[in-house]
């Protein structure tokens, strides 16, 4: 057939539009993935665990099968389903089978997913996929879809647990049991009968589908969230590891603020999503996590730089925050540091005595080299009293700020008192040398509330080697309606989650606190906007926590051995604070502002 040149440029053109049209269709960035049969290789995987990781299922050891269950933290189905499958878990984890909660919800942050693992009572490992990697790598299409692999992370079965929970129904019982039997086959070395099943749930959103990105500019949207969110820590001479005052300093950084931002490591905050009434809560909105992201995105534009920028802040210690102190204190001796390696705890005792019991209402404590301390623990010491929790007075961990109490409340520290520091330092790549020095300010005027606090710890555990998910728990009754202050948890290196509860004498229960990734690096308090949160007396407050001592928790300093209690982080601690005042306590103590001391 003859082509006129008119016709052979209208068929071209054509022919453009049905290449573009299909171009646009598949994201050059995303690669077409070939759902892997049944048999392939389909390891090791790729996502990341409740510390933030990247992990593998390298990471666990000595495994003779793998189950992994696509989740997400809305499907009714998984929820349904996760009884049945703690219940197997159970039964096979001694015979060597892992099963992993693979979170596939592309919303879903770190800390939910923990969260939701707490709230449902999940022994095994929960992790957030990333970027759709192993979902794409088993074919997982819907939750909660199970994919079993053998020890050498080949794929032997894939779908459904069972065939009892559908999606606008169930059957009494169910009557094949799919899961088991793919267990069971790959337990014993032979194939499994029926290697790949249809599965009813919830259809996996890809974390590839995108929105509409939002100009955004440095100057603009950016820089405003910096300070209102970073810069309490990320400035010169604090213990954050490098500052961002500066568009250059942001911009040299913009790839790992985008990712810290949106996993909600950053800022940095480990309550839980449902308890949101602490005052120094620090977490991002949702919508000012995506501006970051977008931001990100549009290659980190600059935008118009304001004609009167606002000057970077100072560097943090050249002023104390509390104002000028009534009496400082610092430590006789400089400590040298190594330049690696890991630094065991440091204790010293601050060369000054109380001479009269002396009512506190600020407190600070500073570091002259704040790049290397980690966190300190400040407790009251005496002949009679050595260093333990319950002389606890305060403590600084990373980004908090002094403790400065409300007015008429008084932190008291009695006669012949010395404060004791125990000081975890952490290495630099370079030796270093740090003098502490702490400052008070007196109460003036009137005491009528004494802060106080419960210690809510267990000391008599024995957690085995390899637990996963291993309870402990203790409450204290409150014996005078009080006032609540805040809340605050000590683990070590195993130490997984620990929640607060509050169970009323008229029968009810609240829960206070979440914290479900427990992190030893950000031993954060929680404080209560208002610091009046009411508890009649007779209130049970109880701490309920979880450690894992499994050779998958990528700090777990030997996980063939049971752990006791114990001061060193090798060993573990469960110690819950509730700080309080007496309801009706009224002191009515009249302090002279020159001493802390009461005027008679």
């Amino acid at each position: 057939m003859h082509l006129t040149p008119l016709r052979k440029q209208f068929i071209l053109l054509l022919l453009g539009f049905f290449i573009a049209g299909s171009i646009e269709k598949i994201p050059a960035d995303e690669p077409q993935s070939v759902k892997p049969q049944p048999g392939a290789q389909a390891g090791p995987l790729k996502f990341k665990d409740i510390r933030y990781l990247t992990r593998s299922l390298h990471d666990f050891k000595n495994q003779k099968a793998f189950v992994v269950i696509a989740c997400n933290t809305t499907c009714p189905l998984v929820k349904r389903y996760l009884p049945r499958l703690k219940k197997l878990e159970q039964q096979y984890r001694p015979q060597g089978v892992q099963f992993i909660a693979l979170h596939t919800g592309p919303s879903d942050s770190i800390r939910e997913i923990a969260e939701y693992a707490i709230v449902h009572d999940i022994p095994f490992p929960n992790v957030q996929d990333l970027r759709s990697h192993s979902e794409n790598a088993l074919g997982l299409e819907r939750t909660p879809e199970v994919a079993v692999l053998d020890s050498d992370f080949k794929l032997q079965y894939r779908g459904r647990i069972d065939d009892q929970y559908r999606i606008g129904g169930s059957l009494p019982q169910p009557t094949e049991n799919n899961l088991i039997n793919a267990i069971e086959a790959v337990l014993k070395n032979g194939p499994v009968k029926i290697p790949e099943t249809n599965v009813d749930g919830c259809i996996i959103t890809s974390h590839a589908v995108g929105h509409t990105v939002k100009s955004t500019t440095y100057y603009e949207d950016i820089q405003p969230l910096i300070k209102k969110h970073c810069l309490d820590c990320h400035r010169p001479q604090t213990e954050a590891p490098f500052a961002l005052t500066t568009l250059e300093e942001v911009l040299n950084n913009g790839a790992m603020i985008a990712e810290v931002v949106q996993e909600q490591r950053m800022p940095p905050w480990y309550g839980g999503s449902s308890h949101a009434e602490f005052a120094n809560h620090r977490s991002m909105s949702r919508k000012e996590r995506t501006l970051i992201a977008d931001w990100y995105q549009a290659g980190m534009p600059a935008g118009e730089e304001p004609e009167n920028p606002t000057p970077a802040p100072a560097p943090a210690q050249e002023k104390w925050l509390i104002g000028k102190p009534d009496l400082e204190i610092s430590m006789l001796e400089t400590h040298t540091l190594p330049a690696d390696g890991y630094i065991p705890y440091r204790y010293t005792v601050l060369p000054y005595i109380f001479p009269e019991d002396t009512w506190i209402s600020a407190i600070q404590i500073r570091p002259d080299n704040p790049s290397v301390l980690h966190h300190c623990n400040m407790a009251a010491v005496s002949l009679t009293k050595k260093w333990d929790e319950s002389n606890f007075i305060t403590g600084k961990v990373p980004g908090s700020g002094p403790t400065v109490l409300p007015k008429e409340l008084g932190i008291l520290i009695p006669k012949g008192s010395a404060l004791a520091l125990q000081i975890h330092y952490t290495s630099t790549g370079k030796p270093e040398r740090c003098k502490i020095s702490v400052g008070f300010k007196y109460v003036t005027d009137k005491v009528q509330k004494r802060y106080r606090f419960l210690i809510i710890r267990n000391t008599k555990f024995t957690i085995p080697p390899g637990a996963p998910h291993y309870e402990v728990s203790n409450s204290k009754t409150l014996d005078r309606d009080a006032h609540g202050i805040g809340l605050f948890a000590h683990m070590h290196l195993r130490g997984k989650d620990l929640s607060f509860l509050a169970h009323y004498p008229d029968g009810k229960d609240e829960s206070l606190l979440v914290i479900p990734n427990y992190s030893f690096d950000w031993q954060i308090g929680y404080l209560w906007k208002d610091q009046r949160h009411f508890f009649p007396a007779g209130t049970r407050i109880e701490a309920i926590a979880h450690y894992d001592n499994s050779a998958f928790n990528p700090f777990n300093p030997d996980p063939t051995t049971s752990v006791r209690n114990g001061p060193q982080t090798y060993h573990e601690m469960m110690y819950a604070f509730f700080f309080y005042t007496y309801a009706d306590e009224r002191l009515n103590l009249s302090i002279d502002p020159e001493t802390g001391q009461t005027v008679n």
